[in-house]
C-alpha cells in the first residue's frame, strides 16, 4: 500500500495513490482532505478496517462515486438532524 507522508501541515499527505477498487466491506472510514495552499491536490484517505491508511485516486471513477456517495450521505444526515432553538 502506498505511504503516508508524516509531514501533515506543509505538504500532501499522500506520497502515492491507489486507483485499484477496495471492496466495501474493507472500508472503516474516508476522509476529504479539500486542496489547499500546502497541497494542490484534493486528497481522500481510507481507514481501513485492518488499520491501515490508504490515499486513494481522486480522479479514479469508482472513488468519485464513493466522494459523491459520502458527501451526499452527509448532507442528508445535516437535513435530519434537529435544530435547536434559542
Amino acid at each position: 500500500m502506498p505511504p503516508i507522508s508524516r509531514d501533515l501541515n506543509t505538504h500532501c499527505r499522500c506520497l502515492q495513490v491507489e486507483s485499484r477498487i477496495i471492496p466495501a466491506e474493507n472500508l472503516k472510514s474516508i476522509k476529504l482532505v479539500p486542496e489547499g495552499p500546502n497541497c494542490a491536490e484534493t486528497e481522500v484517505i481510507a481507514g481501513l478496517v485492518s488499520g491501515e491508511k490508504v490515499c486513494l485516486n481522486p480522479r479514479s471513477a469508482w472513488v468519485k462515486k464513493l466522494v459523491q456517495f459520502v458527501l451526499e450521505r452527509q448532507t442528508q444526515k445535516q437535513k435530519a438532524a434537529p435544530t435547536k432553538k434559542a
